[in-house]
């Protein structure tokens, strides 16, 4: 009976709240034991972890699921290191809670800083992928917020074991164990029902598909932090050296097909296409990636025609669009109007191009010589992330532990008056 499941949720959110004011006043040392001991739970439970993944991908074996789909589902030996990498790497990060900046006297004589704060209670709305139990909420602990997890019913299995080293590790510091919660119960209207909750909830955070996201965004009474598709471009300019601009475009999009920093739509300089885009096209096909091309691309190289469609498409497939552009800025006007806001790069030695690159094309992430692939909280130094935003209030790009404070204003005075 939905009434029950409505009951269920409102004493999960009432345990979140009474949580919340314990975690978000917690000593960084009683954070970090607690994280310490979770990743060590991780360590200990593999074979535990890999059957109740096994679980979730029998199930999901039986089903009509993208490529993609299954291969983020999976739970291996090395995704479960990269879980405790991940923990560890969030407790090595300094506590942004508690952090006073931008400290200056007042015209009044008074003074005025700002201080770092938790968020509150999180919830965190995700698909397919098991590490964003112990991601997550790794990261939510360490920035002082408690978190409400709802995971997918494909990964529920693997989930619950997640969570259950997680609860370990709070148990452990001392902490409640409330602090980390998973929605067990997979009823789609509890999600209706939870991005209603804005007295309860000061934050969700959907992580999946782009349909997923749109409803809660357009639903939710709660403040959403969105991120749509990752529809990514690699721009190969007329100064890029040859071989890296070859190295960074293959590893941008088969580094991993399913993740949302794979490259969608490779852009090519005509002043070098000739010389450089059979070689290119070759490379992928030899990874067995379909290509399909602008009229000139398909016209010169013999490859499939690109419609309008594929512009906007985030294939998450091994399926690749190339497009000859006239130069550099023919190449931001493409990624701004066809582009999520993601992330994009240009490959190039010249210094000129590349900073109009920077400056111009509006996405969370613009890079320079790397591949898109490289998109991810862990690999800029964030530890995990909790997601990757492509709005531009409160968070942009991938969102580690300052993402989840937010700043409260501290004024001190010594008994002035304002006249």
């Amino acid at each position: 009976m939905i009434d029950e499941n409505l009951s269920d949720l409102t004493i999960l959110l009432k345990q979140a709240n009474e949580a919340k004011e314990i975690v978000s006043t917690s000593s960084l040392d009683q954070k970090n034991k607690a994280l310490k001991a979770a990743a060590e739970s991780l360590n200990d439970s593999r074979e535990s972890l890999k059957s109740a993944n096994d679980l979730d991908m029998e199930a999901a074996s039986k089903k009509d699921l993208l490529d993609s789909f299954i291969d983020r589902l999976k739970l291996n030996d090395q995704r479960i290191d990269s879980m405790i990498s991940g923990i560890y790497k969030v407790v090595d990060l300094n506590d942004p809670v508690g952090q006073i900046t931008n400290k200056s006297t007042s015209p009044s004589g008074f003074l005025v800083s700002k201080m770092r704060v938790p968020l509150g209670v999180i919830g965190i709305i995700y698909e397919s992928r098991p590490n964003v139990t112990a991601d997550a909420s790794a990261l939510c602990l360490k920035s002082g917020n408690v978190s409400i997890l709802r995971g997918g019913s494909e990964a529920i299995s693997s989930n619950k074991a997640i969570e259950q080293c997680m609860i370990e590790g709070l148990t452990s510091a001392d902490l409640p164990k409330n602090s980390i919660q998973l929605l067990k119960n997979q009823d789609r209207k509890l999600v209706a029902e939870m991005i209603k909750r804005d007295k309860e909830i000061d934050l969700i955070i959907p992580r999946g598909g782009k349909n997923l996201i749109q409803v809660i965004a357009k639903d939710s009474s709660v403040p959403v932090l969105k991120h749509y598709d990752g529809l990514c471009h690699v721009y190969i300019d007329e100064m890029a050296d040859f071989k890296k601009a070859k190295e960074i475009a293959l590893n941008a999009k088969t580094y991993r097909y399913g993740i949302c920093g794979a490259m969608e739509t490779l852009l090519i300089s005509e002043k070098i296409a000739s010389s450089v885009v059979l070689e290119i096209i070759n490379l992928f096909k030899d990874q067995n990636v379909e290509i399909r091309g602008c009229e000139k691309t398909s016209k010169n190289f013999d490859i499939s025609l690109a419609n309008e469609a594929d512009w906007t498409s985030e294939y998450l497939a091994p399926i690749l669009s190339i497009k000859m552009v006239k130069d550099v800025n023919e190449a931001i006007e493409h990624i701004n109007f066809y582009g999520s806001g993601h992330t994009d790069c240009i490959v190039t030695e010249d210094d000129e191009a590349k900073k109009v690159f920077l400056r111009k094309v509006d996405s969370s992430s613009v890079m320079h010589n790397l591949p898109t692939c490289f998109a991810d909280g862990f690999e800029y130094g964030l530890g995990a992330e909790v997601g990757i935003s492509t709005d531009k209030l409160h968070a942009r790009g991938p969102v580690g532990l300052e993402g989840l404070t937010s700043e409260k204003f501290i004024v001190e005075g010594n008994g002035q008056l304002r006249a």
